[in-house]
């Protein structure tokens, strides 16, 4: 794995992995994984693109800015988004063309597809899968579809509109990606995880021998990377552990679902970690994330401020401007915002050739509704954040007479170097969002 560069430095291929028993470890891209005499011709930096679609939306009033441009005022949401302005951009006034139907229109989300309630509807490429179509086998997953609490609900989507099925378990994800071997080591290590143990225990002495190996800057991101994976283990191991605790006392019935759907934000938060490390060692570069609120019961919460959650998460967006309901609501998109703001930061905490993750990973974060309360599908609310772009603000359009989301894919994939200009029902690339020089 490791070769003499002829320097104090090791060269290390891109593709290098820590082996162990059950475990095989990638690793983040580091400034040794490319001669130093070859480093000025380096491939292409890598982009990637992360989306997210929380089928119950967000409140409209709560989260739109009322003033456009770089210096908008930010709303009550997007204040806990507030360090990070500069690196995203609020949209609104934005739709999918024809896409109508209410709670059906999740399905086309990253496909625009138009009519998803009609009886004839069929369903065409999502973004991911385009996007994996075409630079899919860079990587060692093409893409990764992901759920929580979605059942069979996915935003991803062949050519032939055929469903792929979410993988809705970050532990089942995170063994596909760190794990290798015969099945016996295989459950051997899975037993090891159950009992708190790491695997990075399994390759511990090659870690000291990298280290030891790599400049300081290396050493460094390899210390944040392995820290990562151990506390996404820890999030994961500590969220098994709460599904065997007594069940808080609620006024709904008890979900009869052994994976817990109260654990919701939990479960969140899981996958945004698993996505994190997923890009930090360039697994994919394509990956979809659905949020089944509707199918969502009563919510827990950690840390949560100004009430308890005693109703469905559907039912409290079905509020009817009921201000016991609203309350709740705001609790519940306050915590999306939180853990949002969390996905952010840990993202521009990691270094990657002298950009932030963040820099090089397009996050759209939003809903195939506008207002759940009433089933829209129109004025989307929307926030697209890192990639590469020169970040607007506020991008406020016609809310009238809705602009084509599908115009944002296009800049999307462009930004990826994929050569389009056209991408279902969109007319051009984003208008009022430039891409960085670089």
């Amino acid at each position: 794995m490791l070769k003499s560069s002829g320097s104090n430095r090791t060269s290390i291929s891109r593709r290098s992995l820590l082996r162990g028993v059950g475990v095989s470890l990638s690793l983040p891209l580091l400034n040794a994984m490319a001669p130093l005499a070859t480093r000025a011709q380096a491939p292409a930096k890598p982009r990637r693109m992360f989306a997210i679609c929380n089928n119950l939306g967000l409140l409209p009033g709560e989260f739109f800015p009322t003033n456009a441009g770089r210096d908008y005022t930010p709303s009550s949401y997007l204040k806990i988004l507030e360090d990070y302005r500069r690196d995203f951009t609020v949209l609104s006034g934005v739709s999918h063309p024809n896409v109508d139907g209410g709670h059906p229109s999740d399905v086309s989300f990253l496909t625009a597809a138009p009519h998803p309630a009609s009886g004839s509807f069929r369903n065409t490429i999502s973004l991911d899968q385009y996007i994996a179509e075409r630079i899919g086998n860079q990587t060692r997953f093409p893409s990764l579809t992901l759920a929580v609490n979605s059942g069979a609900r996915s935003l991803s989507w062949t050519g032939s509109g055929v469903a792929i099925p979410p993988e809705q378990s970050a532990a089942s994800v995170f063994r596909q990606m760190f794990m290798q071997g015969n099945p016996t080591e295989v459950e051997a290590k899975i037993a090891e995880l159950d009992t708190g143990r790491s695997i990075l225990d399994a390759v511990a002495d090659q870690i000291r021998d990298l280290e030891r190996n790599v400049g300081s800057s290396d050493r460094m991101r390899l210390d944040n990377y392995f820290t990562s994976v151990r506390e996404l283990e820890n999030r994961l191991q500590a969220s098994k552990g709460w599904e065997r605790k007594p069940k808080p006392v609620v006024k709904q019935p008890e979900p009869m679902d052994p994976a817990n759907p109260t654990q919701y934000m939990a479960k969140v938060a899981a996958m945004y970690g698993l996505v994190r490390l997923a890009f930090e060692t360039d697994s994919t570069r394509a990956v979809t994330l659905m949020l089944d609120s509707v199918s969502t019961p009563v919510v827990e919460i950690p840390g949560a401020t100004g009430g308890t959650i005693t109703d469905s998460y559907h039912n409290l967006s079905h509020h009817g401007k009921s201000e016991a309901k609203l309350a709740q609501l705001r609790i519940i998109d306050a915590g999306h915002m939180r853990m949002l703001a969390d996905l952010f930061k840990g993202l521009k905490g990691v270094q990657e050739e002298g950009e932030t993750l963040l820099d090089r990973t397009m996050i759209l974060y939003g809903s195939n509704l506008g207002d759940a309360n009433a089933h829209s599908t129109t004025n989307m609310p929307t926030i697209f954040a890192g990639g590469g772009f020169q970040h607007a603000g506020h991008l406020a359009f016609d809310r009238a007479r809705n602009y084509p989301l599908p115009n944002l894919f296009v800049s999307m994939l462009q930004r990826m170097d994929i050569e389009t200009d056209r991408f279902a029902s969109s007319t051009g690339t984003m208008t009022g969002l430039e891409m960085t020089k670089s």
